[in-house]
């Protein structure tokens, strides 16, 4: 037997639903209309949307792998897959890492890196995983090379007003009351005391 909870709603959302309900000839009851509708939200909630990205993957090094992301390597004439399930990479029903999955099949050691073809959610084609990794490299170069411009303006046009910083004080070369003869070092330390 279900039990029943009521639940509080405003009086204009009620009102809103009533009229879409007898607008639209939906069904007349408003317990199911409710239950439909947690249900639709509950079920949206559960599953990731395609343009939404999964919390879930492998981190190859700088290469992030999502969730549903397949690799797949070719060896002795055949081609052998894998797929990425939560944070692991599944292969034949245990996990393995990139470099386990590539040197399976072969009878020498592999570069998984060179050996690997990466096909992401969304992807439309087979990309060598290395070509992935420089694609990223050169990414964030251009991140950086940005962040680095954005400074050299800074340096070029002066700092920000709130930046400034005031210039070192020089340093006293008078003699003090305890000192009667003027300085004349020039750097903080004698020569002499130098090892070399």
């Amino acid at each position: 037997m279900f039990t029943t909870v009521s639940v509080q709603l405003p009086h204009p959302v009620l009102l809103q639903l009533i009229a879409h309900l007898e607008k639209h000839g939906g069904p007349q009851d408003l317990s199911a209309v409710m239950q439909a509708a947690v249900e639709l939200w509950l079920s949206e909630q559960q599953s990731p949307r395609p343009g939404q990205p999964s919390l879930h993957g492998y981190q190859w090094k700088s290469l992030f792998l999502p969730e549903g992301t397949r690799l797949r390597s070719w060896s002795y004439g055949e081609h052998n897959y894998a797929e990425v399930v939560g944070d692991q990479i599944i292969h034949n029903g245990r996990a393995v890492s990139p470099n386990q999955f590539a040197r399976s099949f072969a009878r020498s050691n592999r570069n998984a890196w060179s050996d690997l073809s990466v096909r992401r959610p969304g992807d439309k084609k087979w990309t060598i995983a290395s070509r992935l990794r420089r694609e990223l490299a050169i990414e964030q170069a251009r991140g950086a090379l940005a962040a680095a411009t954005a400074d050299r303006v800074y340096a070029v046009d002066g700092p920000p007003p709130a930046a400034a910083a005031e210039p070192p004080k020089p340093r006293q070369v008078e003699a003090g009351p305890e000192w009667s003869l003027p300085e004349r070092r020039k750097h903080r330390f004698r020569m002499e005391d130098v090892a070399y």
